[in-house]
């Protein structure tokens, strides 16, 4: 685990552009992956993603080192890390269960609930996580304004069509606890003293070996011919996205407080309907602007330094 030495108490610039790298392609890939779900169904999507990515979180372990043994391990990390994966897996089946029932704003809105389980969870294990005030109010600002963002989603006629909705909301809610839940596992068992790569291999390895069963029950056609388009998604998806942005992820949540940096995907919605705008030509609208200053609001509350004793 990292020493106190290591680990930072509060939010600094590098912090920053690395969280603000992550969520502006975690919401260009939501758009990237609608773009492709017409030639690849999702949750085989999915899987060839989390296949791709397994195989460059091995290389990456190789080349810097880093020991692939559970016996180079401290003792119970291999468990958590197979509950990691298990939890990571099982956010993606229900994020793709939840769509068969509901939209994908509604299950949006749900599953960017994460930050609230991670504040509500995380204090009772790491004291030193606990939010203050001000920074509860502004975590409750970034998702309202998530909640704006995705408004049509929520209030719009497809409702009506969707007598099932408050499945995949669960499933949604069921989704953003399980990310949660994920960062708790990461942070308060023998995990955290393993390399963050190695956490990453966890993740990614399980979701390689549970993804395709999930795929095959849900009948999705698996289809190798793919147009050139595709498989640039793809690569995309697995070296920037399950890749390179969650090994940041992963190193972040060793040396930054998580319920600090879990308010920055709030930013992840918003970006993805700014590049739905300029890709899919999707309207601007007085909301969208409204949700980009709540959530801006919002990070700034939660990260402001707690008034001196």
């Amino acid at each position: 685990m990292p020493s106190t030495s290591t680990r930072k108490t509060h939010i600094d610039s590098l912090a920053i552009a690395i969280l603000l790298a992550c969520c502006m392609f975690w919401g260009f890939q939501q758009v990237l992956v609608k773009a492709t779900v017409a030639e690849v169904a999702p949750v085989f999507q999915a899987f060839v993603r989390f296949a791709l990515a397994t195989v460059a979180v091995v290389a990456w372990c190789l080349w810097r080192g880093v020991r692939l043994s559970a016996a180079a391990e401290p003792a119970g990390a291999a468990r958590a890390g197979l509950l990691a994966g298990a939890l990571f897996a099982g956010e993606f089946a229900c994020i793709y269960l939840g769509l068969q029932y509901t939209s994908a704003s509604r299950l949006t809105v749900f599953l960017y609930a994460s930050p609230f389980w991670v504040a509500l969870l995380l204090p009772r294990f790491i004291p030193g996580e606990r939010l203050q005030g001000w920074q509860w109010a502004g975590l409750a600002a970034a998702f309202v304004g998530v909640g704006l963002a995705l408004g049509d989603g929520l209030m719009g006629p497809a409702n009506a069509a969707l007598p099932r909705a408050w499945l995949g909301d669960l499933l949604g809610l069921a989704a953003g606890l399980m990310w949660a839940l994920t960062t708790v596992v990461i942070r308060t068992t023998p995990l955290a003293g393993v390399a963050p790569a190695k956490q990453l291999l966890y993740q990614v390895g399980v979701s390689t070996a549970v993804l395709p069963m999930i795929s095959l029950v849900l009948g999705e056609p698996w289809v190798w011919q793919f147009s050139a388009f595709a498989w640039g998604s793809l690569l995309a998806q697995a070296l920037v996205g399950a890749f390179a942005s969650y090994l940041a992820w992963m190193w972040m949540l060793a040396h930054y407080p998580a319920t600090k940096i879990s308010v920055f995907v709030f930013l992840t919605p918003v970006f993805a309907l700014l590049f739905g705008a300029l890709w899919l030509g999707e309207p601007v609208t007085p909301g969208l602007v409204t949700a980009l200053v709540l959530v801006a609001t919002g990070i700034v509350l939660v990260n402001r330094k707690p008034a001196a004793r």
